[in-house]
């Protein structure tokens, strides 16, 4: 899978999930079917312009929002806080039931 089918893909999952939106109401929102928008999820397809226009709509976002890297970058980071305070969380858990 080329890169931007990777970035493609990662973002329409992204903005789609922050809508709260499942592949089937994406789909029925740009009249494909939910097949169809799991095969560009997965990047096993490439949308057409018109396609990405419908999905940008639907998605509540400018089309080239499709195609950010920034949206990547801060999802990664946003994972790297959740992993620490996970951490922060075992610890001090721990170390509560072994003061008990």
């Amino acid at each position: 899978m080329t890169n931007l089918r990777k970035v493609l893909a990662f973002n329409m999952k992204h903005h789609r999930k922050r809508l709260g939106l499942s592949q089937a109401k994406l789909a029925e929102l740009v009249n494909v079917s939910d097949n169809h928008i799991a095969l560009i999820e997965t990047g096993r397809r490439f949308p057409s312009i018109t396609m990405l226009e419908l999905l940008a709509a639907a998605l509540e976002i400018d089309i080239l929002e499709l195609f950010s890297i920034k949206t990547i970058e801060l999802a990664a980071k946003k994972d790297q806080k959740d992993a620490i305070l996970a951490d922060i969380d075992h610890i001090l858990t721990s170390r509560l039931l072994n003061e008990e």
